[in-house]
């Protein structure tokens, strides 16, 4: 059995693109126990790999999926608001900037362990207060690093993007399948007809 060692609805819809059954679980590890040292790829990759660990006991026998995804601007990470002002004041940094997402992606079975970073480049549109104050009531900003969402009308933000759009949704595609492919699991066999 897969788990998915994460919460996120966007993680759950991108792994729902397959045919793959998995079980989605609370990864329960404190991620503010890893400080930032000025590094976001060292640093997504260490709360993927420790998320993977807190959940290695409970399902032995499993194939663990674990990932972590933050927003990195001016050599700062932005990761998920504590509370709309937070949420308004993150935007208004992206706000006509270009920043990079990294997505820390670890995969655990049994005593192995793979584990990689995926970075895509994203360029805001510049945002008025009005416009970052009516996005951030409708795509509710609080569980999103960065403080927001590049899917459906959420991409109205965005001027251009360079690499994985899946990775700014918080799992990369193209790393999760090289990943799953070394703990024995083929994406390509298991397609989902549309």
């Amino acid at each position: 059995m897969l788990i998915l060692g994460s919460q996120s609805p966007r993680r759950r819809e991108i792994l729902n693109f397959f045919s793959l059954p998995f079980q989605q679980v609370h990864s329960a590890f404190d991620e503010t126990q890893v400080l930032f040292q000025g590094d976001p790829r060292a640093f997504v990759k260490e709360i993927a790999r420790r998320k993977a660990e807190g959940l290695r006991l409970k399902y032995p026998e499993d194939i663990i999926l674990t990932a972590d995804t933050t927003v990195y601007i001016h050599g700062k990470i932005l990761e998920k608001p504590e509370n709309m002002q937070e949420a308004y004041g993150m935007l208004r940094i992206l706000s006509g900037n270009s920043h990079q997402v990294f997505t820390g992606v670890c995969v655990v079975h049994q005593k192995k362990e793979f584990v990689e970073v995926e970075e895509t480049r994203v360029e805001f549109c510049e945002l008025t207060e009005p416009e970052i104050h009516a996005y951030a009531a409708a795509f509710h900003p609080l569980d999103k690093a960065g403080g927001y969402a590049i899917q459906k009308a959420g991409s109205l933000i965005v001027k251009r993007i360079e690499g994985c759009y899946y990775n700014v949704m918080g799992l990369p595609l193209q790393t999760m399948r090289r990943l799953l492919l070394k703990a024995g699991i083929d994406l390509w066999q298991s397609f989902k007809s549309v």
